[in-house]
């Protein structure tokens, strides 16, 4: 058995999140004291935004004449892709009733939550594929006001194109708001909106570092960091593809890691020559990006077996992870952490990412070992309900108090004592020993 390192990261990404916990208390703190007016101070400091928050329906029907008839095609595609298998996640929740003893009838509802926040961010493009991810999904949730944020596009209004998505995609309410402040407004019910149940949406780690501040008061989808990638491939695998795919994810950040687990040294030592030029042929931005995540991030090691493999890439838990080997229905039933997993060569991260239908939004930073991304059941809540005879109280009224009791816990004790002397007058119970201190 033997796991070689044949590249090791110089950097995790804990290490650049303690720099965003003050700066977003503070900003917190002083929306929660001075609301709407310290969200339009921040949106002009850092967005250099001083227009209307709301996006007004004139607005948002005027900048959709300026997106190309192509770009909506692609979009409303990409929209109906997510809708649908969102809506097929909704109906595989269903709503029981069980009878768990005689006369007792328990069972659960599933809900939507009432108010969903959904956040995009501005960037130095437009990220269009995170409008409709979040808002989509929460529309086949059936979410019944959502509330949709991304920041001014270089310093003027929010990019045609993610305006479009929103829309398209079901918001009830847009608001051009970027960052924490958008995060803030959400949570707290800013601009005349309802304060929102739930808040999802990636963005940097000043909007991760919100959202986990504000968990509690608001559901969240995931607790966000940089964007992963894990390539598994054994000698099968075409080393052009897997450096390419690699880099594709790599050129999301500086601190975006990207690994590659392997059987096959020849085929990891051939992905690590390809790596660097793939680098060096993108665009000056995309360059600088992708080298210093591959540099300070990126991994690559080699195993012995297919099962050491899978080991390590459990421990991983990356947030995306393809698979370019055999047997795939072995890989599926085997791997168990993972954001989303990609099956084959055909499939790549880019695709689920834009366009194929599960959502893009998922776990990073090794929370694959116990959470899912953001899906229908984000927006949904389970709820239990029961109801039972005055027969069934008898047996679960005497049980109830007895265990109350053992557990020093008089008046839970007694709400079973009342019932059963209403329901049962005269007749005797053993009810525990009363507690008395």
């Amino acid at each position: 058995m033997t796991i070689t390192y044949l590249k090791t990261a110089t950097k995790t990404p804990e290490t650049e999140t303690a720099t965003a916990q003050k700066v977003v208390a503070d900003m917190l703190a002083e929306i929660q004291a001075n609301g709407e007016a310290a969200v339009r101070a921040y949106a002009k400091k850092l967005d250099q935004w001083d227009g209307e928050i709301i996006v007004s329906r004139d607005e948002i029907e005027r900048r959709a004449a300026e997106v190309p008839a192509q770009v909506r095609r692609d979009i409303d595609f990409a929209i109906r892709q997510v809708s649908d298998f969102a809506k097929a996640q909704r109906d595989s929740l269903n709503e029981f009733s069980v009878g768990l003893h005689a006369g007792v009838t328990a069972g659960q509802r599933v809900l939507p939550v009432n108010v969903a926040g959904c956040y995009a961010p501005a960037g130095r493009y437009a990220h269009i594929a995170s409008a409709y991810m979040g808002v989509a999904t929460a529309k086949a949730a059936g979410v019944k006001t959502i509330i949709a944020c991304s920041g001014p596009f270089r310093g003027g209004p929010m990019h045609p194109y993610l305006l479009y998505a929103f829309d398209r995609a079901g918001a009830d309410v847009i608001m051009t708001l970027g960052g924490v402040q958008a995060i803030a407004t959400m949570a707290y019910g800013l601009f005349g909106g309802q304060p929102a149940d739930v808040i999802v949406g990636p963005g940097n780690k000043f909007v991760a570092e919100a959202k986990r501040s504000l968990f509690g008061k608001v559901g969240i989808d995931v607790f966000a960091g940089p964007s992963e990638v894990a390539v598994i491939a054994d000698e099968t695998a075409d080393p052009a593809i897997v450096a390419s795919d690699l880099v594709g994810q790599a050129e999301h950040g500086h601190e975006s890691p990207a690994w590659l687990f392997t059987t096959s040294k020849p085929l990891a030592e051939q992905v690590m020559r390809r790596l660097p030029e793939l680098i060096d042929a993108l665009p000056p931005t995309a360059r600088d990006a992708a080298g210093a995540a591959w540099r300070d991030y990126g991994e690559v090691i080699v195993c012995d077996t297919r099962e050491e493999v899978a080991a390590v890439s459990d421990r991983y838990a990356s947030e995306h992870l393809e698979v370019h080997a055999r047997d795939l229905d072995w890989w599926l039933g085997t791997l168990t952490c993972y954001g989303s997993l990609f099956l084959g060569e055909e499939t790549t991260v880019a695709f689920g990412d834009k366009a194929s239908g599960p959502n893009h939004v998922l776990p990073t930073k090794g929370a694959a070992r116990y959470s899912g991304g953001l899906s229908v059941h984000k927006f949904m809540k389970t709820l239990t309900w029961q109801r039972m005879t005055r027969e069934a109280a008898r047996d679960i009224g005497e049980v109830t108090a007895r265990i109350s009791r053992l557990e020093g816990m008089e008046a839970h004790a007694r709400t079973a004592d009342d019932r059963l002397a209403k329901y049962f007058p005269g007749q005797a119970f053993e009810l525990g020993e009363s507690v008395s201190v």
